[in-house]
């Protein structure tokens, strides 16, 4: 993608199956400008990558429309003040048209107010706000509690189809009544006699035929315009040949006595009845997937009560702006991503982190978006909004994933793009072969197969197959703390063999703390920590901090310093109290003339344990060491030991001496080490084990393993939320936990295994359903049940994947 590439999502309307994706994803990838365009079905979402000096949004939905199908759009209403002549509503209505996203702006001066068409993928209410704003005016969106534009989409298609259904249910009713009365076993059953008479049928099945099946026959006509077709345009020859042959049937029964019994008015009306009740289903379903997206949205906070001009006013989430001052009250979600500015609590972060114990927050620490105050009042400085704060990060990064397509769906879009054409050829071949061989004259006869044919092939569980499965894995990973980048790295991690950890940060907590303290000589332990701990304040080293935090947790009070001095790569050497000290190596004890024979035993004993020890000198004399370590997560071992369960190779890479690194894999179960490697260098590593015909995972911070990440088949970023927008890897493992590791690859698996359930279903619906429609053994109304059941049961499977526990 080069430098000036942009990418928009558009929420698509009018889809039905498998080729109607295709043939938009094909379309759209025809038009000028457009680099790369996927569809995703079940999402009903597209993803479009294009150059905007060749074409813009507007370009792209006019083609989506012009193949048939529609872009959902949402309307605002915007409040605008400051303006002052029709010159100014002029110049607020350009600038918000030119915006990107912007479908139509109109401006009326004398309700002052803006009416806005957009795309909400696309663009956000806050963006149009602050488009008004640069222009020196001012906007609120107008009805804050939203009215029906907020309604959901889907929700809006549901209630559609119910009607519709309901609608077509009672008229197919006596046509069903009077078809069950045809069957021999059903020959007792009482029959309304009107319900057999011709006219009377065409009065109950015309309604349903043109009303409820208009859908049909518009998304044929759009199909076979754009030289295509779809499920459409099966379901529409089906049901026509149905009608239209039964219509025949009753004008030839005029003057004939008594009633035709031999009529398909049934077969139409049953037909498109069942259809459209696979469709609630199927809308039902689909809705149930996307469950992560609304749940995760669900955790951000509606309003937020911030300072301005002096006074505290409620606002919406939207129109909170960076450097705004907000007052969380407790029991209260933190609004946005922040700084405390004043006051101090505990933040409940489970829900980013997995961490159930609340976290002690106070002036200068930073504060997520979506977490609960629990105790305290607190003022914080938004530092990040809208679409920049980590869950709007997170929401992205899951939304991606379950639009994006897994390499395993290639070969169904590509099935599903010539299958209509072939169905109608076999539903031909089948109605020629049973009028003219099998049953000779016998149109109704033929007719019948070709249409159960025509239905029972319609390629929806197809389509439905992969995306969903997508959709309902990355959505359960999302809500443990993993956050899958993209179909192809959910569908690659399954088959991960090795996986390559590196230490600081990953298996150890990455921040060094005090470990232990040995005293020698008469001094009490406590003189030698406030001397130790006065000394090594003066320092900015890393190990210096972790043992002045330590002694500090211990209570005990430090001391003014005299004189200070660090010596690279040896200690540091100060005066306390008139006490003169030396902190640090055996080389600096050498120098110092300082006798340490009693200490070798002990810091050979420590090193070997992973830990860093420092000798310590009080005028000139050996008084003691203490030592640091970066200790390893709870959760390393078990974890560790998990992976080891899943027949996973483990290795750790550290750029730690050789000595460290042993230790502190034995510590967790880890056998193989590759130690002393620079940053530069894991890549190469990671190369090396790829050449060995491996499959490499990369587990690391994402910052300093870049590369590594970068090169490995699969590259893991231990992330803690407040910087996922910015990891490079395919994985983030929001939790910082191991254990996330081992849940990607079992969702993996799990979700890998569920696409190639539905692909098996969908295949081998279609390969055994087609043959026994053409043999005869198959009704048309059983057929539509049938194809109704194989899109639901799809769907119904990936489902499963949400019940899936880690």
């Amino acid at each position: 993608m080069n430098e000036t590439t942009k990418e928009t999502s558009l929420h698509i309307s009018g889809m039905t199956c498998a080729a109607c994706a295709v043939r938009i994803e094909k379309g759209l990838n025809k038009l000028d400008g457009v680099e790369d365009a996927s569809v995703n079905l079940a999402l009903e979402k597209s993803k479009v990558k294009y150059d905007p000096v060749i074409t813009n949004e507007k370009a792209i939905q006019k083609k989506i429309e012009d193949l048939g199908y529609g872009v959902v759009m949402e309307k605002k209403e915007f409040n605008i003040t400051g303006m002052t002549c029709a010159a100014c509503a002029t110049r607020i209505q350009k600038g918000l048209n030119k915006l990107e996203g912007v479908t139509s702006a109109n401006v009326n001066l004398a309700l002052e107010r803006a009416s806005v068409e957009y795309n909400p993928s696309a663009l956000s209410q806050a963006e149009v706000i602050k488009k008004v704003e640069s222009l020196g005016y001012g906007a609120a969106v107008k009805d804050q509690d939203g009215g029906q534009d907020s309604i959901d989409h889907r929700q809006k298609e549901i209630e559609r189809q119910t009607g519709k259904f309901i609608f077509s249910a009672i008229l197919s009713l006596p046509l069903l009544w009077a078809m069950v009365g045809h069957f021999e076993f059903t020959s007792g059953l009482y029959v309304p006699h009107m319900f057999m008479n011709p006219w009377v049928q065409l009065a109950l099945a015309t309604p349903v035929q043109f009303i409820i099946g208009k859908q049909f026959y518009a998304g044929a006509y759009k199909a076979l315009k754009n030289k295509s077709a779809n499920m459409d345009v099966l379901v529409a020859l089906g049901t026509s040949a149905a009608y239209f042959y039964s219509v025949y049937l009753s004008i030839e029964s005029i003057g004939q006595p008594g009633h035709m019994v031999g009529l398909y008015f049934e077969t139409s009306a049953i037909l498109i009845t069942l259809i459209i009740l696979g469709k609630l289903f199927e809308a039902k379903a689909k809705g149930r997937s996307s469950e992560a997206i609304k749940k995760l949205m669900g955790l951000q906070a509606k309003t937020a009560i911030v300072e301005r001009d002096g006074q505290e006013m409620e606002i919406s989430l939207e129109e909170v702006l960076v450097g705004d001052i907000l007052h969380v009250k407790p029991g209260e979600k933190v609004p946005v991503d922040g700084v405390i500015v004043e006051g101090r609590s505990a933040i409940d972060e489970s829900m980013l982190t997995g961490e159930s114990v609340p976290v002690d927050k106070q002036s200068g620490d930073d504060v997520i978006g979506a977490t609960m105050n629990k105790n305290g009042f607190l003022k914080i400085k938004a530092t990040k909004v809208g679409k920049n704060t980590a869950l709007a990060q997170i929401i992205k990064v899951v939304e991606e994933a379950q639009g994006s397509k897994a390499p395993i769906q290639r070969l169904a879009d590509q099935i599903s793009g010539i299958f209509v054409p072939i169905v109608i050829g076999i539903a031909v071949v089948t109605f020629l072969v049973w009028f003219i061989w099998a049953d000779p004259g016998n149109f109704g006869g033929a007719l019948e197969k070709l249409i159960a044919v025509l239905v029972i092939a319609c390629p929806c569980a197809l389509g439905l197959a992969t995306p969903t499965s997508i959709m309902a894995g990355s959505g359960r990973a999302a809500e443990y703390g993993v956050l899958f980048k993209g179909g192809e790295h959910l569908e690659t991690t399954h088959r991960i063999t090795t996986v390559v950890l590196d230490k600081t940060g990953t298996i150890t907590n990455g921040t060094p703390v005090l470990t232990d303290v040995l005293v020698q000589g008469s001094i009490h332990e406590e003189e030698f920590l406030a001397l130790v701990g006065s000394a090594e304040r003066q320092s900015e080293h890393p190990l210096a901090t972790a043992i002045v935090q330590g002694i500090k947790e211990k209570g005990i009070s430090l001391k003014e310093t005299d004189q200070f001095e660090a010596i690279p790569g040896f200690g540091i050497k100060a005066e306390v109290e008139g006490k003169e000290l030396l902190i640090g190596t055996r080389k600096l004890m050498m120098q110092h003339n300082v006798s340490i024979s009693d200490a070798n035993g002990q810091m050979e004993s420590m090193e070997k344990e992973g830990k860093t020890a420092m000798l310590v000198a009080i005028d000139g004399q050996y008084a003691g060491i203490i030592a640091v370590a970066d200790t390893i997560k709870e959760t390393s071992k078990a974890a560790i030991a998990r992976l080891k369960e899943m027949g996973l190779e483990i290795i750790m890479m550290t750029g730690d001496n050789k000595q460290t690194a042993v230790s502190i894999a034995g510590q967790v179960g880890i056998d193989h080490v590759i130690a002393e490697v620079l940053p530069e260098g894991k890549a190469d590593e990671v190369k090396k084990l790829q050449e060995k015909g491996k499959k490499v995972a990369m587990v690391g911070d994402g910052i300093n393993d870049a590369p590594a990440l970068a090169t490995a088949d699969i590259g893991m970023a231990i992330g803690t939320g407040t910087d996922v927008a910015l990891e490079a890897a395919d994985i983030t493992l929001i939790r910082g936990d191991l254990n996330s590791i081992a849940d990607a690859i079992f969702m993996s698996k799990a979700t890998i295994r569920n696409v190639k359930q539905n692909l098996f279903w969908a295949f081998g619906y279609n390969t055994l359903g087609i043959p026994i429609a053409a043999l005869g053994f198959l009704a048309p109304w059983l057929a539509g049940a049938a194809m109704a059941f194989s899109s639901v049961s799809v769907v119904i499977n990936a489902l499963r994947l949400q019940k899936v526990k880690l």
